[in-house]
C-alpha cells in the first residue's frame, strides 16, 4: 500500500476528473473554472465541449495547442493592490506533451503560470524548445530566477511525465524533479521571497504574456494532456515528491509509470467532420495547419504522402512532416508525424519540403530541407531513413535522420541563402537531385546535383533557369522543382515535364511548367518553348507541386496544396487551414500538349447517381437540375455552345441566386473563368472577384469535369486545364446547380454523382 500524499499547504488542486463539460473544479476554493476552447461557440461546425482523455487518475484535459486553456481568479495582495509574498511554493503535475513549440521570443509554452516578467513578479512552469522545461519566479527586490531541465531530461512527446518544481526561499533553493527524481537545483539568496503577480489570473495551458501571431493566435500554449495539478505554499521535500509520484503509480498503474496510447493523444479530426466548409474527400491533416503535400512514394503495396504541418494550430509555424498512407491514392489514413525538429545540429528550426526515393536496397528514403538558424545558410539538404529493415515497420512510421546534411550550399552555387525543396530520383546510373534556388541577378533556377552513392553529391550547375527580363513573373527564386518523364512524342523524342513554383519580389506564385528534353549527361533541360505554361488557372489555389512516377501503373502523378484563402481569424475559428488537391495524372498528348486528368481511382467515391441527361436544351436541363442539391458532388458536363459565347455552370447556388459561383468559358477571349462576386455574403471571407486563364478550344465543345467538396471547387476542362478555387457560402441552402449561357446552347451530356467522404 503506497503512502498517501500530505496535502498540508495545498493552495490549489485541479484533478481534471470531470471527463466531460467545459468547466474544471479547483478543489480547495471549490471554484468551477471555465475551460476556453475554440469550438464551444463554433461558427462552422457543431458546438462541442473541450476534449477530455484518460488521465493518470481518472480523466485528464486535452489542450489543443492554440485555443484550450483554463483561467483561475486568485485574490492576493493587500487592500492597496500591493503584492503579497511567498517564502515557499511547490508545484506537481502530470503532463503528456503532444508537440513542442519553437519558443518565439524566448518564452515558455506554459503548463501553469501567474507572472509578470516586466515587474519581475509571479511564477511560471512551462516547456521550451525540443522538450526542455523550466521553472521561473520573480523575487522581492526585482530579481528573476530561472531553473532549467538539464540535457537528457526533456519531456518526451506522447508519454506521461510527472513534473515537480520547488521554490524554497528560506533555504535559498529552487529544484526540479522529473518522475520523482531530482534533476536540477540552483541556489538563491537565503531568505528570498517570491513576489506574487497581483494583476494576473492564474492560467493553465496558456502563457500570461504570450506573443501574438497574425493578430489571431496566441503562441506559447501547451499541446497535450494535463492531469493532477497541485500547487502548495510550502516546500515539498524530495521524499514527498517521491510519495506523490509513487501514489499514482501504485494506486492506478500496478507500480509502473502510466502508459499512454497514441490514439488517446493524437490530433483528432472528429470535431471537423461536420465543418460545412471542410472538404471530406480531399486529403487533409486531422486538424490544424498544412501547406504543400510532398514526397509521394509507393512501397510494399502502399502509397505514402507527406505534408508540411504545424501540429500546434492552424497557423504557419514550427513545421513538421505530417504523414498519410493509402492503398489506392484515394482513401488515406493519418499516421504520426514522420519528421520533427529536434535538439540537434541538423534541423532544430524546421523540417521543410522535400521528396522521397529509394536507396540501393530499394528501401524508401526521405530527402528534406533542414532548417538550422545557427548555420549560414540556414537551409541544407538532409536525409532520413525508414526503420523498415530493422523492425519491419509496415506503415513506415519511424524515420531516423542521417546526422549531417548531405548537400550544403556554397557561395557561387545559386542564390546564396535560398536553397530548398530537394527533388530526388534514382535510376540505374545513380541518384539525381534538383534544389530550388536562383541565379544571382538572373532569376529562379533549379540547381542540379548527382551522386553515385546517395550520400556524396556533386554540383552540376543549373538544370534550367529562365530569363527574368522576359518573364518577370517567374521571380528571383524557384521552390519545389519537380522533373517527371513523359515518354516519347510522335517523332520519337523523349520528353520530360519540369514544374516550378516562383517566389520572391514580382513572382506569380503558381505552378508553372515546361515540356522539353533532358540532357542527362550535362544535367540540363531544354524546353520546347521558352514561355512557361500553367496547369491551373484558378489564381493561387493550386500550388506547392510534388510528383511521382507510379510504379504500379507507370502514370505520372502530381500532388498540390489547395490554398484555403481565409483570414487568420477564420482559420482560428475553424481549427484548420488548407488541404491537398486531388491527385492528377499528367501525360503527353498526341498534339504535344500536356494532358491532365484526375486519377481514375476517384470513381470509387461515387455514391448515388443523381442525374444523367443527353442532348437537352438549357431550359430542359435546368428543370431537371432542380432535383439536385449538394456540396459533395462529381459532375461531368459537355456543352455545345450554338450561339452562346459565354456559358457554363453555376454551383453552390441559393434558390434565389443571392449566393452562387459561376464557372464558365468565354469563347471570345478563349478563357476558362470563375466568377466569385456572389460566392458569399460572409463579411470575413476573402473569396471574390473573377479569376481564370487561357484555354484554346478551336472547334471543340466545352467538356467540364467538376468536383465539389464543400469549400473546394475543381474544374477540369477538356483534359487541358484545371481551375481550382475556394467557396465559403454563408447560407446553408447554397447547394443548387444551374446551367447558364448568353445564347442558345445544347447540353450534350450531364452526369452527376454524390461523392462519399474518405475519413
Amino acid at each position: 500500500m503506497s503512502q498517501v500524499p500530505d496535502n498540508r499547504g495545498l493552495m490549489m488542486y485541479w484533478a481534471f476528473d470531470e471527463g466531460s463539460g467545459a468547466r474544471a473544479l479547483e478543489s480547495v476554493s471549490k471554484t468551477h473554472d471555465d475551460i476556453q476552447y475554440v469550438f464551444k461557440q463554433a461558427e462552422f461546425t457543431e458546438p462541442r465541449d473541450p476534449q477530455w482523455r484518460q488521465g493518470v487518475l481518472g480523466s485528464g484535459l486535452l489542450f489543443d495547442g492554440y485555443s484550450t486553456f483554463v483561467a483561475h481568479r486568485v485574490n492576493t495582495g493587500d487592500s492597496n493592490g500591493e503584492p503579497g509574498f511567498l517564502t515557499a511554493l511547490s508545484i506537481g503535475v502530470w503532463v503528456a506533451p503532444r508537440s513542442y513549440e519553437w519558443g518565439e521570443g524566448g518564452k515558455l509554452a506554459s503548463i501553469v503560470n501567474r507572472y509578470n516578467m516586466d515587474r519581475k513578479q509571479g511564477y511560471l512552469l512551462g516547456m521550451f524548445r525540443h522538450g526542455s522545461w523550466s521553472f521561473q519566479v520573480g523575487l522581492e527586490g526585482g530579481a528573476w530566477a530561472e531553473i532549467w531541465s538539464p540535457d537528457g531530461c526533456e519531456l518526451p512527446k506522447n508519454e506521461w511525465s510527472y513534473v515537480s518544481a520547488v521554490f524554497d526561499g528560506n533555504q535559498g533553493e529552487m529544484k526540479l524533479y522529473l518522475n520523482g527524481s531530482e534533476i536540477a537545483s540552483t541556489a538563491l539568496p537565503r531568505g528570498s521571497r517570491l513576489t506574487e503577480a497581483v494583476d494576473s489570473d492564474l492560467l493553465i495551458g496558456k502563457n500570461n504574456h504570450s506573443s501574438r501571431l497574425a493578430k489571431a493566435f496566441s503562441l506559447h500554449m501547451f499541446s497535450g494532456i494535463i492531469d493532477e495539478l497541485k500547487i502548495y505554499n510550502r516546500v515539498l521535500s524530495a521524499e514527498e515528491v517521491v510519495v506523490a509520484y509513487r501514489h499514482v503509480l501504485d494506486s492506478a498503474h500496478g507500480g509502473v509509470r502510466p502508459s499512454l496510447k497514441y490514439d488517446e493523444i493524437k490530433l483528432d479530426r472528429t470535431p471537423l467532420l461536420s465543418d460545412r466548409h471542410r472538404p471530406q474527400y480531399h486529403v487533409s491533416p486531422p486538424a490544424h495547419w498544412m501547406n504543400e503535400p510532398h514526397a509521394p512514394i509507393y512501397f510494399d503495396g502502399k502509397y505514402h504522402l507527406f505534408y508540411q504541418h504545424n501540429p500546434l494550430g492552424p497557423f504557419f509555424h514550427q513545421i513538421h512532416w505530417g504523414h498519410w498512407v493509402s492503398e489506392d491514392l484515394v482513401h488515406w489514413r493519418d499516421l504520426p508525424v514522420a519528421l520533427a525538429p529536434e535538439k540537434d545540429q541538423l534541423a532544430p528550426d524546421g523540417i521543410w519540403s522535400g521528396s522521397a526515393t529509394y536507396d540501393a536496397d530499394g528501401l524508401p528514403v526521405l530527402f528534406f530541407t533542414a532548417g538550422n538558424d545557427s548555420a549560414s545558410p540556414n537551409q541544407s539538404v538532409a536525409l532520413a531513413r525508414s526503420t523498415y529493415s530493422r523492425d519491419g515497420d509496415p506503415d513506415l512510421v519511424n524515420w531516423v535522420k542521417h546526422p549531417e546534411p548531405l548537400i550544403v550550399q556554397k557561395k557561387g552555387i545559386g542564390a546564396f541563402g535560398d536553397f530548398r525543396d530537394p527533388f530526388v530520383w534514382k535510376d540505374d546510373d545513380g541518384w539525381y537531385a534538383l534544389v530550388g534556388s536562383g541565379m544571382e541577378g538572373e532569376g529562379g533556377a533549379a540547381l542540379a546535383f548527382a551522386s553515385k552513392d546517395m550520400l556524396n553529391w556533386t554540383y552540376k550547375g543549373p538544370l534550367y533557369h529562365a530569363d527574368l527580363q522576359k518573364f518577370p513573373y517567374l521571380g528571383p527564386i524557384w521552390e519545389l522543382p519537380v522533373l517527371l518523364p513523359l515518354g516519347t512524342d510522335k517523332q520519337g523524342v523523349n520528353k520530360h515535364l519540369l514544374l516550378v513554383s516562383p517566389v520572391g519580389k514580382g513572382a506569380d506564385v503558381e505552378v508553372f511548367y515546361w515540356i522539353g528534353r533532358l540532357d542527362k549527361e550535362n544535367l540540363s533541360f531544354i524546353p520546347d518553348q521558352e514561355k512557361p505554361q500553367l496547369i491551373d488557372v484558378g489564381d493561387f489555389h493550386f500550388t506547392g507541386p510534388s510528383g511521382m512516377v507510379d510504379p504500379k501503373t507507370g502514370r505520372k502523378i502530381i500532388f498540390t496544396i489547395a490554398q484555403g484563402e481565409r483570414t487568420p481569424e477564420l482559420e482560428y475559428k475553424s481549427g484548420w487551414a488548407h488541404n491537398g488537391g486531388l491527385p492528377l495524372s499528367v501525360y503527353l498528348r498526341d498534339d504535344g500538349r500536356l494532358g491532365i486528368e484526375p486519377i481514375q481511382e476517384l470513381q470509387s467515391l461515387r455514391g448515388e447517381k443523381r442525374l444523367s441527361l443527353r442532348n437537352k436544351s438549357l431550359a430542359e436541363t435546368n428543370v431537371r437540375l432542380r432535383e439536385v442539391q449538394g456540396d459533395m458532388l462529381e459532375i461531368q458536363l459537355e456543352i455545345e455552345p450554338c450561339s452562346a459565347k459565354r456559358f457554363g455552370i453555376k454551383v453552390r447556388r441559393t434558390p434565389d441566386g443571392e449566393e452562387e459561383t459561376q464557372l464558365y468559358y468565354d469563347a471570345n477571349q478563349s478563357m476558362l473563368l470563375v466568377d466569385r462576386t456572389k460566392t458569399t455574403l460572409h463579411p470575413g471571407e476573402r473569396c471574390g472577384g473573377i479569376q481564370g486563364g487561357k484555354l484554346e478550344l478551336p472547334g471543340e465543345n466545352l467538356k467540364l469535369h467538376l468536383y465539389l467538396d464543400r469549400s473546394m471547387v475543381e474544374a477540369y476542362a477538356n483534359g487541358l486545364k484545371s481551375l481550382t478555387t475556394r467557396v465559403y457560402p454563408s447560407r446553408m441552402d447554397a447547394l443548387g446547380l444551374e446551367i447558364w449561357g448568353d445564347g442558345e446552347l445544347t447540353v450534350k451530356t450531364l452526369d452527376i454523382w454524390d461523392m462519399q467522404a474518405i475519413w
